[in-house]
């Protein structure tokens, strides 16, 4: 068989491999049920053990992208996890399994991140508020190959449009939106009053909105 041929014929799952792959999510699945089941009855190590199996990937996939900043990631996850924990007796399973659940939550938890800091953000939360009503209709296969996308489309959108705006404009926005670092200090190190920062930061977040909006209608 030609090297071409080989290699488009190792690029589509065979049917011995994908009725395996259903095999292991069944299996995956009927285990996450129980881990519910289990935490339903009162269980806190089985909602842990869901959590630490899911958490991780929500951070990077999910969170990280959206908010943009570690620090607030963090903060995001852990509210995450204390609503998970107060709600859990609310989850009916369905068929798509715990993960889309437990992604519509943190969803939230970002829009809710979102709008308390408005001000300090680069992205709309309109958007947001879509992907939690997309989400509670999205299957995990798709909601896996969206979390893939966006967390790689978030990273490299926003490192090109900062390097095609004024060198100023994103040191402002690098210093204060993306590090958190306080107003007063970042404004000393651009040599500027906290209220003239204020107006540049304003207007460094309207120059890369901008861009991204131009990009992204390219």
């Amino acid at each position: 068989m030609p090297d071409e041929e080989r290699s488009q014929s190792r690029g589509t799952p065979s049917e011995p491999e994908r009725a395996l792959e259903q095999e292991r999510r069944a299996e995956a699945d009927a285990a996450d049920r129980g881990l519910v089941e289990r935490a339903h009855a009162g269980d806190r190590k089985a909602l842990g053990e869901l959590l630490h199996k899911y958490g991780p990937g929500l951070y990077r996939s999910v969170l990280l992208p959206r908010l943009g900043s570690e620090a607030a990631a963090k903060d995001a996850l852990a509210e995450t996890y204390a609503k998970v924990v107060a709600n859990i007796g609310k989850f009916t399973w369905q068929n798509v399994g715990f993960y889309p659940w437990l992604r519509t939550v943190a969803l939230r938890v970002a829009l809710d991140q979102l709008r308390a800091k408005k001000r300090l953000v680069l992205f709309e939360e309109d958007d947001l508020e879509r992907e939690v009503d997309a989400a509670q209709s999205e299957t995990p296969v798709e909601q896996r190959i969206s979390d893939h996308r966006d967390r790689d489309a978030a990273r490299k959108k926003v490192e090109d449009a900062l390097r095609s705006i004024n060198p100023r404009y994103a040191r402002a926005i690098q210093l204060r939106v993306l590090e958190e670092r306080p107003r007063e200090e970042v404004a000393r190190e651009l040599g500027v009053t906290p209220a003239t920062f204020d107006v540049l930061l304003h207007r460094a977040i309207a120059s890369l909105k901008k861009t991204l909006e131009v990009k992204g209608d390219g």
